[in-house]
């Protein structure tokens, strides 16, 4: 098997697994399964054994579940940019925006923080508009 295939095989593996894992059912078997155990344990004194059984089955699933899902996130936010990159292209928005998400932690700080600082210019712009609209309107209806 190729890396394509198994990257597709796994992808599709992670989002059964991602999309059963988050359904009401799934999480009420979790607890029934915690129910049972917690039962038990007066059969087996409580015993060290007992309570190794739940710690490992706790910590197995957790442990494959950080990998399945980290893949279903992966893929959704590649998918989620992909669709913002193509509303970039398509619309009056600047086209330098692309691939940012590639960009360090510093770099994507900079340029949310200069397009921080143009919005608060925009809105400035937007508010001084706005006031001239109003006098504007004022003087209309006084004039007449």
């Amino acid at each position: 098997m190729n890396g394509s295939a198994a990257s597709r095989l796994f992808s599709q593996f992670a989002s059964t697994i991602s999309e059963l894992s988050g359904r009401p059912t799934t999480f009420i078997l979790a607890v029934g399964m915690v129910v049972v155990w917690a039962i038990s344990g007066p059969f087996f004194g409580f015993s060290e054994t007992w309570q190794l059984v739940i710690n490992t089955s706790t910590t197995i699933v957790t442990f494959l579940m950080v990998f399945v899902l980290q893949n279903s996130q992966n893929r959704d936010g590649k998918a989620l940019q992909a669709k913002l990159d193509e509303l970039i292209l398509t619309s009056k928005a600047q086209n330098k925006f692309i691939g940012i998400e590639k960009l360090d932690e510093d770099e994507i700080r900079e340029v949310s923080e200069a397009l921080e600082q143009k919005a608060e210019m925009l809105e400035g712009v937007a508010d001084r508009r706005a006031e001239e609209m109003e006098e504007k309107a004022g003087k209309t209806s006084e004039s007449r």
